[in-house]
């Protein structure tokens, strides 16, 4: 049995990448400090900035904005409603309870509402994976509501795993242009929010745990539609790695951003960012990839324009 490597109490958890075992107090204690930590190393915000944590009633965004609230940051949660059955359902009716509780602010859009369409009915009539029309709903939204909210940082609950196995798959497919955008911190330009994800120096472990000692109610289940997805198969493979040399995924991450990362910089060129002529949102494109996709949905330009307040 290990003990507390502060106080010799009784361990709760042993961190074998760090070769450490803290008790509860003393593991909470460490991991709100490595927030803070990646906040300050990444330089990611201050206490005057207004923050937007994107929420999905997970263990990993709601642990995130209960940190962030406890270390004294302006920080208000965003869930974006997909339409997902009964797991959409449950994971809205914990992120309303989790801000309920504290007095913070939940902003809720309903990708049904405002556009008439919901994740599985955009995955039938485009004949795509619905992790795809997900993910780019969810990044317009998040920038867009941002906007709207006048926030000045966008942060998501991406944890070290998440990361280290998006570089993965980044590099196993040398995605050059994924690997350049590939930072804890995404500074504001052309019309984006500046983006930040303050827990890359925690694993999915630690949040769980941290999740557990603290009492935050999360949705356990996952994603009906993210079954099989190849990010699962990467952990897999890393979680491997990682039992034969713990401090492995960390090493991969945070030297990539030390290291890696200024390289890939400056051998790929920046795409010319324009408005969308029917949002006004940032894009490459003449129209951005949300409107197209709404579009070929059978969504028109006028709900568009309304739905991004354009007049």
């Amino acid at each position: 049995m290990r003990l507390c490597k502060v106080c010799k109490a009784k361990a709760v958890i042993e961190l074998p990448q760090h070769n450490t075992a803290f008790c509860r107090e003393h593991f909470l204690a460490y991991f709100e400090n490595q927030v803070r930590r990646a906040i300050q190393d990444f330089r990611m915000f201050t206490t005057e900035d207004r923050i937007l944590v994107a929420v999905s009633g997970g263990k990993d965004s709601l642990v995130l904005w209960e940190v962030l609230l406890r270390l004294g940051y302006r920080a208000d949660g965003l869930y974006i409603d997909l339409g997902i059955g009964d797991y959409s359902a449950a994971s809205r009716e914990k992120a309303e309870a989790f801000a309920a509780a504290r007095g913070a602010t939940l902003r809720i859009v309903s990708l049904k509402e405002q556009y008439d369409v919901t994740v599985p009915e955009l995955a039938r009539s485009l004949r795509r994976p619905a992790c795809s029309g997900c993910g780019l709903a969810k990044r317009y939204l998040f920038n867009l509501e941002a906007e709207k909210g006048e926030y000045d940082v966008l942060a998501t609950g991406h944890n070290l795993d998440d990361e280290a196995a998006t570089l993965f798959g980044n590099v196993l497919h040398w995605n050059l242009e994924a690997l350049r955008r590939q930072s804890p911190v995404l500074e504001a330009e052309n019309g984006f929010r500046r983006k930040v994800k303050p827990l890359i120096r925690l694993t999915e472990r630690e949040t769980a745990a941290y999740a557990i000692l603290t009492g935050i109610d999360y949705i356990v289940e996952e994603c009906p539609h993210a079954v099989g997805a190849r990010s699962h198969l990467y952990k897999e493979l890393l979680n491997q790695l990682e039992l034969h040399s713990p401090g492995a995924k960390r090493q991969f991450l945070l030297g990539f951003y030390e290291r890696g990362r200024a390289a890939i910089e400056g051998a790929t060129e920046r795409p010319e960012v324009r408005p969308c002529k029917v949002c006004g949102q940032p894009t490459v494109a003449e129209v951005c990839s949300f409107c197209r996709m709404m579009q070929r949905v059978g969504v028109d330009e006028v709900r568009l324009m309304t739905a991004a307040g354009v007049e």
